[in-house]
């Protein structure tokens, strides 16, 4: 069924043009993502179809009664909210009556004989019964822990950046819509929890549509793509793998009919210089028809970035870290670690929003001082660091000046020297855009020129914090390319599994307490290892440092690289089996407690000391059916594994 029709939109801020002429339309069960260059109008885009901006021409038009719901790539919060307060934001019926519910609940708590909120308290119970609301709140709490969101009570004001990104995203989730927006949803969550993601998207129902980068989450949750190209809008039945196999396949033949047109142009053009009249209507038409052909707007591709930047030499000695410790606000985020750096080392480091990663970064970097420990540079070593966080830049200064800051001229690997201007054009910084103030680029093309920066730097260690967030695909593939040529050390944080099989082949993970494992091999292999252990009950054998710093460029792991083939199947023990069979049972005994607790609180409207026993029985009812929600989602996504 259509939900959604987009007719002819277009989209302009001053001559530049961002798409013309789109069209499109979207069924109840589309998963939809989006794609294209930094700069080509994504966010845009959505933004005009939720209703939030309005495009230059064009209409669009939605079903009866279709709810759109949208996560913006910068939310707008409100500092003085708890983090349960703001998921609750919304005009959604239910959304309102839980938040007035909630706020009531405080109210009693202040003043628990006021026959007034009591009054309207037994007044909400009987809207949560009829809007069937009462799981909401469990919902929200399961959908936050599976963010790395706990403290529910915190002020919206106290968080992250990242944080309040992910409350914004539990946010959108648990609104009831047939349309879902999401703008870069897997940013600022660590892969634990955009795995999870990708998993709830695939089962929920309605409709998506949505922009990342994240290849390996668009290639399972999209069954259809959206590519803003040139100002033009292609659609693809297709998943994302399908999807470049059939843009290579319009780019060829569009190459094609180019090519078939310039040579007719050319002897088109041949004809003209002999200056022909139209005297016929034979030749009028030939003579509209060359100026037909020289008009005609022909797309002018880009060609790949070339980053072959070359790097410093790096000396035999590049990084030693020994006996390292770093606690923050008391809690111990590295615990003795010891590793040594090899050439050509290609080190990817995961872990739970918070668990230090950054820190780890920053030490590296010396930005930050180890409270145990050292870390040892060699002497020709020369970091490049690129942070995840926002980098300030002077917003009147041009694109070119901002890269000259650094260097005119660069030398490349084969020894030939490359100006700041021609860098520029390779990473799609077109002359034109050069000499353009800062303020008027996009975010991604913001982060795209402090990329190019900090590689004219020409680092041989490169430390990269989430260089995935806010970089277009096409940028992406370009630095992974460079990153199998780059002859030094890298070191990145992400939570990006696509870009991490591709560039590294070993990593330090964050397990909690300090502990950090190190596991040589990609982060899949690393994944599959994880899943097979702990899934076996097995012991995890946590490593706090290797037992020998690793020091050759082939060391012998101690845990094997790649899992084992076994035939053993992910099983439930006894006592799981039990509980798996009598969940659902469960739950809806709890449901029906709720309900009948409601029943005797209206019942017991005069009698306001059993009215505050009831009240108390149904918190501990709400609590305990929260908990049974928690067991179930544990043990249905056990079942999915077997």
């Amino acid at each position: 069924m259509n939900i959604l029709t987009v007719e002819h939109i277009s989209k302009s801020y001053g001559e530049k043009v961002l798409f013309k002429d789109a069209s499109f339309g979207m069924e109840d069960q589309d998963k939809i993502g989006i794609v294209g260059v930094n700069g080509t109008g994504k966010s845009t885009f959505l933004r005009i179809i939720a209703g939030l901006e309005k495009p230059d021409e064009g209409q669009i038009s939605s079903g009866n009664g279709v709810r759109i719901r949208t996560l913006a790539q910068n939310p707008d919060y409100d500092p003085e909210m708890t983090v349960l307060q703001q998921v609750f934001q919304g005009n959604d019926p239910q959304m309102k009556v839980v938040r007035d519910y909630t706020e009531t609940m405080d109210l009693l708590d202040l003043d628990p004989s006021n026959e007034e909120v009591l009054e309207r308290l037994l007044d909400l119970n009987q809207e949560m019964d009829a809007l069937q609301a009462w799981n909401l709140e469990s919902e929200a709490k399961i959908i936050l822990n599976k963010l790395g969101l706990t403290q529910f009570e915190a002020l919206m004001g106290t968080l992250s950046g990242g944080q309040r990104k992910r409350v914004a995203l539990a946010n959108a989730l648990i609104q009831p819509c047939e349309l879902l927006i999401l703008d870069e949803p897997t940013n600022h969550i660590d892969t634990d929890s955009v795995a999870w993601l990708e998993q709830y998207l695939q089962k929920r129902r309605g409709a998506l549509l949505m922009i990342t980068h994240d290849r390996y989450f668009l290639d399972r949750v999209a069954n259809v793509m959206l590519e803003l190209d040139y100002g033009r809008l292609f659609r693809y039945q297709a998943n994302y793998s399908a999807f470049l196999e059939l843009k290579a396949d319009r780019e060829d033949r569009e190459a094609s009919t180019e090519h078939k047109r310039q040579n007719l142009l050319r002897s088109e053009l041949a004809w003209m210089r002999k200056g022909p009249k139209a005297r016929s209507t034979k030749q009028k038409a030939r003579i509209d028809r060359y100026e037909e052909l020289k008009d005609q707007q022909v797309v002018q591709r880009a060609g790949s970035m070339d980053m072959s930047v070359a790097s410093s030499r790096l000396g035999r000695k590049i990084l030693e870290i020994d006996h390292l410790h770093k606690t923050n606000n008391d809690v111990t985020l590295i615990k003795d670690l010891t590793y040594i750096a090899v050439p050509e080392d290609r080190v990817g480091i995961v872990g739970p929003n918070g668990s230090g990663k950054s820190t780890l970064l920053n030490l590296i970097a010396g930005r930050l001082e180890p409270d145990g420990g050292e870390i040892s540079l060699g002497s020709t070593v020369k970091i490049g660091y690129f942070t995840q966080e926002h980098q300030e830049m002077n917003e009147k200064q041009r694109v070119i000046e901002y890269i000259k800051e650094v260097a005119e001229i660069i030398t490349t690997s084969d020894g030939s020297t490359i100006t700041a201007g021609a860098m520029l054009e390779r990473f799609l910084f077109p002359p034109v855009l050069q000499w353009t103030p800062i303020a008027k680029l996009s975010g991604g093309e913001k982060r795209r020129l402090y990329l190019l920066r900090v590689l004219m730097g020409a680092p041989n260690v490169l430390l990269l914090d989430e260089p995935t967030n806010d970089l277009d695909i096409q940028t992406l593939a370009v630095l992974e390319q460079y990153l199998d040529e780059f002859p030094g050390v890298v070191f990145t944080v992400s939570h990006d599994r696509y870009f991490l099989d591709r560039t590294v082949d070993k990593i330090v993970a964050f397990e909690g307490n300090g502990v950090l494992r190190v596991h040589v091999g990609s982060y899949s292999e690393y994944e599959e290892w994880m899943s097979k252990n702990v899934t076996k009950g097995s012991d995890r054998k946590r490593v706090d440092q290797p037992s020998e710093p690793v020091s050759k460029p082939t060391p012998e792991p101690k845990e094997p690289v790649k899992p084992v083939s076994s035939t053993e199947k992910v099983k439930f023990s006894f006592k799981e089996q039990r509980e798996f069979d009598q969940i659902d049972s469960l739950i809806q005994a709890a449901e029906q407690n709720i309900v009948a607790l409601n029943t005797q609180m209206e019942n017991s409207y005069s009698d306001s000391a059993r009215l505050q026993e009831l009240m108390l029985k149904l918190q501990e009812a709400q609590q305990e059916l929260e908990h049974l929600m928690e067991r179930w989602t544990y043990l249905n996504e056990l079942a999915d594994k077997m």
